[in-house]
């Protein structure tokens, strides 16, 4: 198939990369490269490349999962890096087809997935994070931590366990917030409460934790009453939209992804009606640097149904009207990349449990999504972002500096 070829000259000059096809016809793109190892490509059935052709990222995945691809002389891992460094953001490239069918087709998605309506956010929430708990104990920290840890260097140079970068990663968020012993806390998305745990052990503050997922939600209450806590951490089944306040604080890890563009005013408003006249809210979220787009059909089809991933710009005008204030905003650059290439190992280390779990399909859908989700942060559109919103301009002290003090005494206990 003639341009499938002209497909993968385009995507791969660094690296060598060699397609079998399966008429028995085979190219080579690309060149040697000492930092990425010759991989090879063995489809398994004619229909793969122009699968590939129409939709890049899904055509692969699911020739990929349906194990119609065979990757030799690395994994799934290894390949999408080769692909990801060759079409790096910062050179102005993209792996996406860049066609006039293919943009309008993004155009309609968009509108299509600007919304999430109340009536399917469980739904989404549950295909994701209602799999099984033995899964998420097989790859996550132990204190299930499923968000972006804090990494003191890019090649994390000091050998830190993911364990202790998420531990800081909760410090980090923590110092942000700007904690007394008494207040009142709502985490928004609470997971399976490890964040909501840590604020009360270590300022004395009363948290509610919230969560549209009931397999996590039963996890985070046990932990509670394991804890000897539950009066001070509680845990509810219930959407933002519907919780009473008032709280002291707001901190929201990894759920605005969830909340869909056509509702950010809704979030906004909400949560400025909920904060005390001098409360403070943390939003930490993957976030675009290029501008708003569209998920990834993919991710739609198989991993965050409904999930979008927004823009700064969208964050901000989403905010702006309510009466909040952007206090600070931090980009993280690299933790995300790091954080799932220790999921991916631990992962690959325990694919006997996973396929006795799931089966190999599920696996091969899992370990795909783990290394496009990695290396789209080290090379591709996505970053964190950590913004700080108040309803008083006075309500915190006007420098950084009481963020470092925090931060630095949470990793001294």
């Amino acid at each position: 198939m003639k341009i499938f070829d002209r497909v993968l000259r385009r995507l791969v000059t660094k690296g060598q990369l060699t397609v079998f096809y399966a008429d028995g016809r085979s190219v080579t793109v690309g060149s040697p490269d000492p930092d990425l190892p010759p991989l090879a490509l063995r489809f398994l059935d004619k229909r793969v490349p122009l699968d590939i052709v129409k939709d890049p990222r899904l055509g692969m995945a699911e020739a990929y999962i349906d194990g119609r691809v065979a990757i030799e002389g690395g994994g799934i891992m290894e390949f999408v890096s080769m692909i990801r460094q060759n079409n790096a953001w910062e050179n102005g490239k993209s792996i996406d087809a860049k066609g006039p069918v293919q943009r309008a087709l993004k155009t309609v998605r968009r509108k299509l997935w600007k919304a999430n309506h109340r009536s399917r956010s469980k739904a989404n929430v549950a295909h994701h994070y209602d799999l099984s708990g033995a899964l998420y104990a097989l790859f996550l920290d132990r204190d299930r931590q499923y968000s972006c840890a804090y990494f003191p260097d890019a090649e994390n140079e000091a050998g830190i366990s993911l364990e202790q970068a998420q531990e800081d990663k909760k410090a980090h968020i923590a110092a942000k917030l700007y904690l007394k012993p008494g207040m009142k806390v709502l985490d928004i998305g609470c997971g399976w409460g490890g964040m909501a745990l840590y604020l009360h052990k270590h300022f004395g503050v009363d948290v509610t934790g919230i969560t549209l997922s009931e397999e996590q939600l039963k996890v985070a209450r046990q932990r509670a009453i394991d804890a000897g806590v539950a009066d001070h951490v509680r845990f509810e089944l219930i959407d933002y939209r519907d919780i009473e306040g008032p709280f002291d604080r707001i901190v929201s890890v990894g759920m605005f992804e969830h909340v869909g563009t056509a509702d950010y005013r809704v979030f906004y408003n909400k949560c400025r009606d909920l904060l005390t006249p001098d409360g403070v809210m943390l939003i930490h979220t993957i976030g675009r640097v290029d501008g708003p787009g569209i998920t990834d059909t993919f991710t739609t089809k198989y991993i965050f149904p409904g999930g979008y991933i927004p823009a700064l710009s969208e964050m901000v005008a989403g905010s702006e009207g309510t009466r909040l204030m952007i206090t600070d905003v931090e980009v993280l650059r690299i933790h995300y990349g790091l954080t799932i290439r220790d999921w991916y190992k631990r992962t690959m280390a325990h694919k006997a449990d996973i396929v006795a779990l799931y089966d190999e399909r599920f696996f091969r859908l899992w370990t795909f999504y783990l290394a496009g989700a990695a290396t789209v942060f080290e090379h591709g559109s996505m970053v964190n972002f950590q913004v700080q919103y108040v309803r008083d301009r006075r309500a915190l002290p006007i420098t950084r500096d009481y963020m470092i003090e925090a931060e630095t005494a949470l990793r001294g206990r």
